[in-house]
């Protein structure tokens, strides 16, 4: 009983710091998808804002998963994400990461993730692609591009970690490929992102319907804010549960902290 107090109290403190409903995991993890959840025809997203995605096509569970169970996206397939019933205080702005796990069949152009603004802005381009490389880029309103980091090597049937990430205040675009640096860019114009994606917005296959995602793909978790190095790297070795645990142990640290110089 006492060991379940000192756990509740734990889980207190952390939704008192963060501020938020203690349904939503982080106040900027916009989504996530372990893929470890299929109901009927969608698969459940798991950052406590409800975004699950419809099934289009043929996205099956698999067991063969980076962490647990993943998602195998035969070719013209995608999960829905009715992006103009996204709450605009969810969708990213003044930064961005978008993390994931994928194993390609082939070296070809594959969205991982794709949205696009009412204004038909395409504001976010994360991709393995046919030309042997990964793609990360972010628009303003209206089309101009904040950055396009083309970088890494694209490698088919095998677990390759992808992480873009994106600072308006630092000005700052990385692209990790394995944990590792293999790109980055300054931002091109100091406009914040494309504030809707009231066009659509999908996993596995770009709204026009081109770039197909073929393979599997675990863990995947979208953030309003850029992730840094170690965060990145804490995310692609111990999951986004893993992660959590680190930050809310720093932030009852914090806490605890300010309360004993308060006394």
């Amino acid at each position: 009983m006492k060991t379940q107090m000192v756990i509740l109290t734990c889980l207190l403190l952390v939704v008192l710091v963060s501020g938020v409903s203690a349904a939503v995991l982080d106040p900027d993890l916009v989504l996530y998808f372990d893929y470890e959840k299929f109901s009927g025809d969608t698969v459940v997203e798991e950052s406590g804002r409800g975004y699950d995605g419809a099934i289009n096509g043929k996205v099956t569970q698999s067991g063969d998963g980076k962490f647990g169970k993943a998602a195998h996206f035969a070719s013209g397939s995608f999960l829905d994400l009715d992006g103009p019933n996204i709450n605009p205080d969810d969708i990213p702005t003044e930064g961005m990461s978008l993390i994931a796990w994928i194993n390609v069949e082939a070296v070809s152009d594959m969205a991982i993730f794709n949205a696009r603004a009412g204004d038909n802005t395409w504001l976010v381009h994360p991709e393995a692609r046919g030309d042997g490389n990964y793609r990360w880029l972010n628009r303003s309103p209206g089309g101009t591009t904040i950055f396009d980091i083309r970088a890494g090597k694209n490698k088919a049937n095998e677990w390759v970690h992808y992480a873009g990430t994106f600072s308006r205040a630092a000005g700052l675009a990385v692209l990790y490929i394995n944990g590792n640096n293999v790109g980055e860019e300054k931002a091109r114009v100091g406009t914040p992102i494309a504030p809707d994606w009231d066009s659509g917005a999908r996993v596995g296959f770009n709204i026009d319907n081109n770039r197909p995602f073929n393979g599997l793909m675990d863990d995947l978790n979208i953030w309003k804010r850029g992730l840094t190095e170690e965060e990145v790297n804490t995310i692609m070795n111990d999951g986004v549960d893993g992660f959590l645990a680190v930050e809310a142990r720093g932030k009852l640290a914090t806490t605890w902290g300010r309360l004993k110089t308060a006394r």
